[in-house]
């Protein structure tokens, strides 16, 4: 019997049965990169490729159990937060990644193709900046998420530029914030880096033809991947970016839904010497 090598990636998330979302889709993306996700559920869907009609959220006491168990038992190399339901559930996940400061934390905890995707919930809300977002090695949210997210700290209805919101982020003690569904300076979409010293990455990107589901999913899950294999948080935005690209390039429509990425589309690819693709996506949930 050989001893584990492949790097472990706990996964916290969704059960999603289409497995285009949550931890199922973490599951494929992290494998895609060399990685084995152990998975902790935070709450079970009913869902199929074209909508989630239901969600049943999972008692806090079983997602810390969850992981605890898991954690006595093996090392991991990075955690990944998902969808949330509850301000206690991210006390809970809290608690846990408190323990492991020098294992890299991917904070993704707002999921737009959820029937309530978080963002109404004003606990949960700050709950997740308060005590997921300084513990975080990157936040990846939308402007939309982001803005919602200021809301808790900001007084009045004045909204602040993008910059501030992020630097308010990054003194919290979160290092890096991705900000996806952004756009350069000339117009093009782009996903935005930054760290303590302002923007360091802008990866523009061209939108695929649609609809997809699960797009955001993949992303994080390979940013949380490549950092487990020990890259910096700049080179994994981009090569976690280019490994979406080609999963939605060659997504695949499962019913009459939503186009769901296809994850293992490499390993297809290397079957029929085809080379990969490397346009860039559109990175919605």
């Amino acid at each position: 019997m050989q001893n584990q090598t492949t790097p472990l990636v706990l996964t916290f998330g969704v059960s999603d049965p289409v497995g285009a979302l949550g931890i199922q889709a973490d599951l494929a993306a992290c494998a895609a990169q060399g990685c084995h996700a152990l998975t902790v559920a935070t709450s079970i869907l009913i869902a199929d490729s074209a909508r989630v009609e239901d969600v049943q959220e999972i008692d806090p006491d079983w997602v810390m159990d969850q992981a605890r168990v898991l954690l006595e038992d093996m090392p991991v190399a990075a955690f990944k937060v998902g969808a949330l339901s509850s301000a206690e559930q991210a006390s809970a996940i809290a608690e846990i990644v408190s323990d492991y400061n020098d294992v890299p934390l991917i904070l993704d905890p707002f999921l737009s193709s959820l029937p309530d995707s978080g963002l109404l919930d004003e606990d949960m809300v700050s709950a997740i900046r308060q005590i997921l977002v300084p513990q975080a090695s990157l936040l990846m949210v939308s402007q939309v998420e982001l803005a919602r997210m200021a809301e808790t700290w900001r007084e009045g209805s004045e909204a602040a530029a993008l910059g501030e919101n992020v630097a308010e982020i990054i003194a919290s003690g979160c290092e890096y914030v991705l900000v996806t569904s952004a756009s350069t300076a000339a117009g093009a979409p782009c996903n935005k880096l930054f760290d303590r010293d302002g923007l360091r990455a802008e990866i523009e990107w061209q939108a695929l033809p649609g609809p997809f589901i699960g797009a955001g999913s993949t992303l994080s899950a390979a940013l949380a991947a490549l950092m487990a294999r020990g890259h910096e948080a700049a080179p994994a935005v981009r090569l976690a970016q280019e490994y979406t690209t080609g999963a939605l390039a060659h997504a695949q429509r499962f019913g009459m839904g939503k186009l769901v990425p296809n994850k293992f589309f490499r390993a297809v690819q290397a079957g029929a010497g085809m080379t990969p693709s490397t346009s860039q996506p559109d990175h919605d949930n």
